[in-house]
Formats: C-alpha cells, structure tokens, sequence
C-alpha cells in the first residue's frame, strides 16, 4: 500500500528536504547488531544484506543496546547512515548518536517520530520526500 503524506513529529530536524525510498522494519531493531557499520547492510533481520545507506528507515519499535548510538554515529561518519530515520516512538539512544554526529559536524540524517500504523501505509521501496516540518509525502518521478 502507498500514501499520499503524513506528518512525522520532527525530533532531530534536516537543514533541507531529503528523499530515499523506504526501506520499512515490520520487527523491533537495534542497530547494534542490526547493522553493519562498515557497510551500512541489515545483519539480524530477515531483511538482512539490505542497506540502510540513502534509504528512508522505517523502524516501528527500536530494542536491545545503548551502543547503537555508536553504531548510527559510526554509519553517519562513513556515509552510510540513512537519509532519514524514522521510529515509531522516541529513543534517545538514537538521537545521542545523530547529536554527537551533529556535534562532530557531520551531517545527520533527520530523526522523526510516526507511529507504527502510519509508518505501515508507506510501501518499502516508495520513494519517499521528507520535509523539514515532518511531512512525508510520495515524492515525484
């Protein structure tokens, strides 16, 4: 299924717009041990050897490790984080690891929240066009 737009609730804002398709969790995640952050591939998923790189991550619940703030700073610095990643609840594990991105001046994907069931309607691999206040729409061909 794919959706027209929804309005993501900003937590860490982009300076621009960005686009990605969606590459959309249906499970809980840690990127610690979820990710691969010398290659930026899904490792502990049944999605596994797909990239996160330049994709709209869609992670309906986060779990496990504090280390994956390290892991999404590690993929940021090597430029394979995502271009926006999107969780269906505040975790600030997450978010420390896109600030002390932030703060090391690299640039970090925005961080958004969006529910489980919203997140659902967009369909992986739908190019998805983020904006700075948080809408997400289908964006154009």
């Amino acid at each position: 299924m794919t959706t027209d737009s929804a309005a993501a609730t900003v937590v860490l804002p982009a300076s621009t717009a960005v686009e990605g398709p969606v590459l959309r969790l249906d499970e809980p995640f840690s990127f610690w041990g979820g990710v691969d952050p010398t290659t930026g591939r899904l490792t502990a998923t049944r999605r596994a050897g797909e990239l996160v790189t330049g994709r709209v991550l869609l992670i309906p619940e986060t779990r496990g490790s504090s280390s994956s703030s390290a892991v999404l700073l590690e993929l940021v610095s090597a430029d394979l984080g995502p271009a926006a990643l999107v969780l269906g609840e505040v975790d600030a594990i997450a978010g420390l690891g896109l600030i002390v991105a932030r703060e090391m001046g690299l640039d970090a994907p925005p961080l958004l929240v969006l529910d489980a069931a919203t997140q659902s309607r967009f369909a992986d691999g739908e190019l998805v066009r983020v904006e700075t206040n948080g809408r997400m729409r289908a964006a154009a061909c």
